[in-house]
């Protein structure tokens, strides 16, 4: 019976004191985690608010696109009228 309270003294003065410190250490990991995911959420909708005018954006490259596309064009067949044909 002795050896049964001994066992309960070294349960309750060693082994529960170092379980609750490591079960501090990982609840402390864990909101340092929810934190930083708060944050990644956040910088998130703010980025997400900055990409509405995306879609115009596209469309008006697209458009730049088309002109500079076509002046290239014109300009690769005027050079090439110019160069001599091109001997095998």
């Amino acid at each position: 019976m002795v050896l049964w309270w001994i066992g309960n003294a070294v349960l309750l003065f060693v082994v529960l004191p170092v379980v609750i410190a490591l079960l501090n250490r990982v609840l402390a990991a864990v909101e340092r985690i929810r934190w930083a995911a708060d944050d990644i959420l956040a910088g998130g909708v703010t980025l997400a608010g900055a990409l509405d005018p995306v879609p115009s954006m596209l469309a008006t490259t697209d458009a730049t696109v088309a002109q500079v596309s076509a002046g290239a064009v014109r300009y690769a067949g005027s050079v090439a009228v110019l160069l001599p044909p091109k001997e095998n």
